[in-house]
């Protein structure tokens, strides 16, 4: 089962942070369109495409092409947008992650995290795989905060290819301030950690694995993200073993630290070998040129699909047609 959890924060909206938040009016459509894309060929919930500013897809576009290809079955959790997908969804929460270098970032967290759990005791004892999704705007820079927070040293991806650091420190500098706290001081508390410099994913999703059957295989699917919230089960003593599965350009982004952070946290990981480079389509030539790199899940749902037997190279042919239906409006 591949689950999508959606959520948005206020801090995306920072000038240059996010390249989903360049349109701040379009910043609360980007997860429920990502969401959209599990079932539709395009959204239903926004008229626009799925595309960053500089006319990149969303990388939703693969995991959709991997699910088609492999048949797995898709659902997404709603846990903190101002608007809900027009796709089948499940809302654990509608409040959005607010801004940490003011207040709690997530202040309902004890109430996402039991009703995640709950969703978690629902789960089909039939599925052999849990697949853990996400999209939130401005979700590495939460990410970077939860693993500086709890002790890992180190900086996070982004979606192009020049990322933000400075902004990214200057708002650890500010949360961190606000706290009166430095690397590490929040180790052992867990999900009040995500709580106070989070987003109310991280919350959700640590909550839902944490409660899932024993027999369950686990694949956290996003890069430095994902990262974050093995980081985040690890600190509630959670010990089930955990795979994080990313794409190669998460992977090779010298400022991702991703198998550093897989090490340090105790978790396997994966990349996923795209490779968009003779591509017809600039949109995901560019792919190879560090712009977007991961999200949506793509990089575990082309895992998940490998699992099923289907080749990389099926998942990419089928992402092309897609993105050409896409641009023809089809």
């Amino acid at each position: 089962m591949f689950q999508l959890f959606i959520a948005e924060t206020v801090i995306a909206r920072i000038p240059g942070l996010s390249a989903a938040g360049a349109d701040v009016d379009a910043l609360r459509y980007t997860a429920p369109a990502d969401a959209d894309m599990l079932f539709y060929d395009r959204p239903k919930v926004a008229a626009s495409l799925p595309f960053d500013p500089f006319g990149h897809p969303s990388p939703a576009v693969v995991t959709r092409a991997a699910k088609l290809e492999s048949g797995f079955s898709a659902g997404t959790v709603r846990v903190g947008t101002s608007v809900a997908p027009a796709s089948p969804h499940v809302t654990i929460s509608e409040n959005i992650g607010r801004d940490m270098r003011k207040e709690r970032a997530v202040p309902d967290y004890a109430e996402i995290a039991e009703r995640a759990s709950q969703l978690a005791s629902e789960f089909d004892k039939n599925e052999k795989y849990a697949v853990i999704a996400e999209s939130v705007p401005g979700g590495t820079t939460t990410a970077m905060l939860i693993l500086r927070a709890l002790g890992y040293s180190g900086t996070v991806s982004s979606s192009g290819p020049d990322n933000p650091l400075a902004l990214k420190e200057s708002i650890w500098r500010d949360a961190s301030a606000r706290l009166g706290i430095k690397e590490g001081s929040l180790k052992g508390l867990g999900l009040e950690a995500a709580a106070e410099l989070g987003d109310p994913m991280q919350v959700a999703a640590a909550a839902y694995v944490a409660a899932l059957p024993e027999g369950v295989s686990v694949t956290l699917a996003g890069g430095t993200q994902m990262m974050a919230v093995a980081a985040i089960l690890r600190d509630m003593g959670v010990k089930r073993d955990l795979l994080v599965a990313t794409t190669k350009y998460v992977h090779i982004d010298p400022t991702s630290c991703f198998e550093a952070y897989a090490k340090q946290i105790g978790t396997r990981w994966y990349a996923a070998p795209l490779d968009f480079s003779n591509s017809r389509f600039k949109g995901l030539a560019d792919y190879e040129k560090g712009f977007i790199k991961e999200g949506v899940g793509a990089g575990g749902a082309v895992w998940y699909a490998e699992q099923l037997g289907v080749p990389v190279g099926r998942i990419q042919s089928r992402t092309e047609a897609l993105y050409e239906k896409m641009r023809s409006g089809i």
